[in-house]
């Protein structure tokens, strides 16, 4: 079970740095598999579609987990590593 909350994890980390090194606030990560990034003033339906329709990477919309949530997509570590290295590359070209 360790190295498996370990590989999630890493997983997280990833996506953590991802973001963060494009300028975004990100939340989560740390107790669970899941990040939320923060666009101001953004509708997180809208990101969602942008980050789909441009990098072909799923997130989550913020808004379906209630009215905080705006703003914000939620991004899952749930993947298999070259999943997640790819997703990350993606949206690093996407958001530059």
């Amino acid at each position: 079970m360790d190295e498996t909350i370990k590989f999630y994890k890493e997983n997280t980390d990833i996506i953590v740095d991802t973001f963060k090194s494009l300028g975004f606030d990100v939340y989560g990560g740390r107790n669970a598999p899941y990040v939320w990034v923060h666009f101001p003033g953004r509708s997180s339906w809208d990101v969602f579609a942008e980050i789909l329709e441009k990098a072909h990477v799923v997130t989550t919309p913020g808004s379906g987990f209630g009215p905080a949530g705006e703003g914000f997509v939620r991004v899952s570590a749930f993947g298999h590593r070259a999943n997640i290295k790819e997703a990350a590359k993606r949206i690093k070209q996407l958001y530059r």
